[in-house]
């Protein structure tokens, strides 16, 4: 739709993505910013790290941190270009302790209405006790920061410290990430649980609701995660509720996973277009 002349477009929200670089496109920032752009949001990011996967061994991740100041660099610019609209943030893989300290500082130098935080608590390539110095101070830095958490199995069960084998212990790992957190949670099942539906556990201190749809595969596909996180920030960022904006991102989610786009990778990628 074009505007005239002296006419106002509406403005539309700014949503920020604190996240890394995948090169393939099909998951971190890329995947957050094609979310925003088709839920109608204005998306900007700050890169944490770039991620390439090597073909040469396994698939796994190499794993290239940005530098800190260049990281305080890139949020002291968003922060200050949009002073007074940006209040909504979503943040994917961080990846080290340095980029944590980082991002927190940053977070705690203004108000935000929604920090939604996906809790990439490995990255495959990092040595094991980095990656470890990296969950625990995301835990203990960021955690407490955010107002919504949308971690997968792995994640919830590193969170709530119990083993998920069902969506019984799936329902009891959100109420524990709740409790320790402060935060809504939607805990991911996805297609680790056994059965005919991706389920999702959602919980908010009082409602906890089971969002399942039909499984499409058994296969994981890249991008979900980060897509349905940063759906649940666009939808906040328009002034959903918690809960709509979990059902909204399922939804989405579920739509792109069906139109996922094929590659010479062993995995698929969420194609967030699909409605276009």
């Amino acid at each position: 739709m074009s505007v005239s002349a002296g006419t106002t477009a509406p403005r539309p929200a700014v949503t920020l993505t604190i996240a890394g670089s995948e090169a393939t496109g099909g998951a971190g920032a890329q995947a957050d910013l094609k979310t925003f752009q088709e839920l109608g949001t204005y998306g900007i990011t700050a890169l944490t790290c770039i991620v390439s996967f090597d073909p040469k061994d396994n698939w796994n991740h190499r794993f290239t941190p940005m530098d800190a100041q260049v990281i305080a660099d890139q949020l002291e610019a968003i922060q200050t270009c949009y002073a007074g609209s940006l209040d909504t943030v979503k943040i994917g893989m961080l990846g080290s302790p340095a980029t944590i300290r980082t991002v927190s500082d940053a977070l705690k130098s203004q108000q935000w209405k929604n920090v939604v935080l996906d809790p990439v608590l490995i990255c495959k390539g990092q040595e094991p006790g980095h990656a470890l110095d990296t969950d625990q101070a995301l835990k203990a830095e960021v955690l407490p920061l955010a107002t919504f958490v949308t971690p997968n199995h792995f994640e919830s069960e590193s969170l709530s410290g119990i083993a998920i084998n069902d969506l019984e212990d799936l329902k009891e790992a959100a109420r524990l990430i709740h409790q320790a957190s402060g935060a809504v949670v939607l805990a991911k099942g996805g297609v680790r649980l056994e059965g005919p539906d991706a389920v999702d556990v959602y919980f908010d201190g009082e409602t906890l609701e089971v969002l399942s749809a039909p499984k499409v595969g058994e296969v994981a596909v890249s991008g979900a995660g980060c897509s349905l996180a940063a759906a649940i920030t666009a939808e906040l960022a328009k002034g959903a509720a918690p809960l709509e904006a979990a059902r909204t991102a399922k939804a989405f989610v579920t739509e792109g996973i069906k139109a996922r786009v094929s590659s010479n990778a062993p995995f698929d990628a969420l194609w967030q277009g699909f409605a276009g």
